[in-house]
């Protein structure tokens, strides 16, 4: 059992009647959570606290171990929602889901909406593309002009061996598009840089959706439209062909 803090810059006003928790006290609450999750679970528990603005709750499971990132919400909820997360997370159960989905929306108050400075600079240009050239086009030519977003790369993450990689993100808040810098490179064809833009754009179409009792972030109609895209077979062809390129960012 195990946990990380990642203090959260600011406070929403509502936070304001009662006095700012300490880092000592997060960090006790966050120690309790981590603890009672590795218990319910039988395994240990590797818990990260965060101030995240679009992902409340994500995890990786292994047969030693969950790794598991939790919003700073987490850090009060109630027994029921607590049990919650060690099903949905630990032992796959998708209709915890939304019990999670419940809380969560009760919680939209403490979710910060104002980007930290660190995520305020959104730089479309890049050593080999520019991404405001890329995405006007495909909103000209795929969209009619119908998505209003900004877009920009990410920040290129610490180093280090991994088996995954998001090559991109939407943020519903604020509209925003970050695509991993591990695509501005020369070895990288524009179409592939293309394809995933237009993928984090029908985002913004097709949001995710709860109907079943599970969250589905791609759903049918995001999946069709996708297949518009005109290079799209030879998208995921350069793709699965070239992942380990982009492993090594």
């Amino acid at each position: 059992m195990a946990a990380n803090f990642h203090h959260p810059a600011g406070s929403p006003e509502d936070w304001s009647l009662t006095p700012e928790p300490s880092r000592e006290e997060l960090w006790a609450r966050a120690e309790t959570l981590a603890y009672y999750l590795s218990a319910n679970l039988r395994m240990p528990v590797r818990l990260s606290v965060t101030d995240n603005r679009s992902t409340m709750v994500s995890f990786r499971r292994s047969a030693n171990a969950l790794q598991l990132r939790l919003h700073h919400m987490f850090l009060d909820a109630p027994e029921g929602v607590v049990r919650a997360v060690a099903d949905y997370a630990g032992r796959g159960n998708r209709i915890a889901g939304g019990v999670l989905d419940d809380y969560i929306r009760g919680q939209q108050p403490r979710i910060r909406q104002e980007r930290h400075a660190a995520e305020a600079d959104l730089e479309p240009r890049g050593r080999f593309f520019d991404l405001q050239v890329l995405f006007d086009r495909l909103n000209r030519t795929c969209f009619q002009d119908a998505i209003q977003a900004r877009i920009g790369w990410g920040r290129m993450p610490p180093r280090r061996r991994r088996k995954s990689i998001r090559l991109g993100v939407y943020d519903h808040q604020t509209r925003e598009i970050r695509i991993h810098p591990a695509l501005d490179r020369a070895e990288v064809p524009s179409f592939f840089v293309e394809f995933i833009i237009f993928h984090e754009m029908l985002h913004q179409l097709f949001p995710s959706s709860n109907a079943t009792g599970r969250r589905v972030h791609h759903p049918r109609a995001f999946r069709e439209r996708e297949k518009a895209f005109p290079l799209y077979a030879a998208a995921l062809r350069w793709e699965r062909e070239n992942l380990n390129l982009l492993l090594r960012g």
